[in-house]
């Protein structure tokens, strides 16, 4: 029926609201809005603060990778890329695994190449899950998670760690886990909190995918930056390669959170659902940019042992002077971010303190209500992001230093 006819009765004209006329997103995506990370670096631009909001560096990646990168694009390497990811890109994953992780993967069959890793999760999720089937997700999260659990028609069963030190609590886990469970969505090193499952917690959750036949997708995409101890990929664990889908991407690693490239690791039969959801909703990462991350994923040791010694220094900056400054501190072991209790600071919740933060002193944060199902568990709570250089960090501390010692 054309505009400006009738229907049902009723006069239609476009912006009118009709009660019989169905609204105009799908339902699916009521609660979700625009991500906090978006609008706190929009805020974070408004009044020129300091932003430690958003997980992205203010420093340049690789000159080996941004100089495979031109030279990828004037070699022509403009067009479609296979699907699945560039074979050469492929055989580069192949030989990572096999040397950081001693884990063998089919170069064909194995795996998938994304457009970053948040189209990972969410090809992942989609790929595996049907209506109805529930996803163990542990809080805090990356907001994707939920996102994608929901838009799959699946149920998010949710477990919180639990802080100041973020421990697993291995009752509450077993009860989250139902004859629906299809999935746990793991994150390790892990976002918000900076903490990495030790062994033995890998070990408790493997245990139970092995003995309740439930998948493991796991998010790994800061397996490099780990302070304390190493990182532990689940596809290691005895009887978890059959069963795991490992996701990561250049982003943390490399520095170049703008390329969007990512992979999915899975098994062939698994690697079949990720891949038909992935071919529809992105054909493929681009491709001059797949053709350089091959020079990245080739780096000698020697690049890793310097990021990681030079992120150890801007978390060895940062954590000294949130706790000067009042907040309450866990210092993190892995990934590039401190989660923080403002109890000691103020009365006000974690939104309006982010808030007031941006405008004076000038630095830009993460509500941590934004992590949480349960948003009361986060409201005393600020994440702060640390990659940035020094001189960024300092000026940072400069700024907080005016929080301390007065209650604001």
């Amino acid at each position: 029926m054309a505009r400006g006819e009738y229907q049902r009765g009723r006069a239609f004209s476009p912006g009118r609201y009709h009660p019989h006329v169905r609204p105009a997103r799908s339902r699916r995506l009521d609660g979700f809005g625009t991500t906090i990370f978006t609008e706190m670096t929009r805020l974070a631009q408004l009044h020129g603060a300091i932003n430690l909001s958003q997980g992205f560096p203010d420093f340049d990646g690789p000159d080996l990778a941004k100089d495979a990168a031109i030279a990828a694009i004037r070699d022509g390497h403009g067009q479609y890329a296979r699907m699945s990811g560039a074979a050469e890109l492929h055989a580069a994953l192949s030989e990572k695994y096999r040397r950081d992780w001693g884990l063998e993967y089919a170069v064909d069959s194995e795996l998938t190449v994304t457009s970053g890793a948040t189209e990972a999760i969410f090809a992942a999720i989609q790929g595996v899950c049907d209506p109805g089937d529930e996803v163990v997700l542990f809080e805090p999260y990356y907001d994707s998670y939920k996102a994608s659990v929901v838009m799959a028609g699946a149920v998010p069963r949710v477990v919180a760690l639990r802080g100041p030190d973020w421990t697993l609590d291995r009752d509450e886990v077993r009860a989250a886990f139902t004859r629906a469970t299809r999935a746990i969505l793991l994150n390790t090193p892990h976002n918000p909190t900076g903490k990495v499952f030790s062994p033995d917690e890998l070990a408790f959750l493997a245990g139970l995918c092995r003995e309740r036949d439930v998948l493991c997708i796991t998010d790994e995409v800061y397996e490099h930056l780990v302070y304390e101890g190493r990182h532990t990929p689940m596809a290691t664990l005895p009887g978890m390669r059959e069963r795991t889908i490992a996701i990561d991407s250049m982003s943390k690693t490399y520095s170049v959170t703008g390329w969007r490239v990512g992979w999915v690791i899975a098994p062939p039969d698994l690697t079949v659902g990720v891949r038909r959801v992935h071919d529809f909703l992105t054909v493929g990462a681009a491709a001059p940019l797949q053709t350089a991350s091959i020079a990245g994923l080739l780096m000698p040791d020697g690049y890793y042992d310097r990021l990681l010694a030079d992120y150890r220094e801007r978390r060895d900056v940062l954590v000294p002077a949130l706790e000067a400054a009042g907040f309450r501190v866990h210092r993190p072991d892995g990934a590039y971010y401190v989660m923080t209790d403002i109890r000691d600071l103020t009365d006000e919740d974690d939104v309006a303190f982010a808030r007031r933060l941006i405008a004076d002193p000038g630095v830009a944060t993460v509500p941590g209500s934004s992590f949480f199902s349960r948003q009361e568990l986060g409201r005393t709570k600020l994440r702060f992001a640390f990659p940035k250089r020094l001189e960024t960090l300092r000026a940072a501390a400069e700024r907080l230093a005016t929080l301390a010692p007065a209650r604001v």
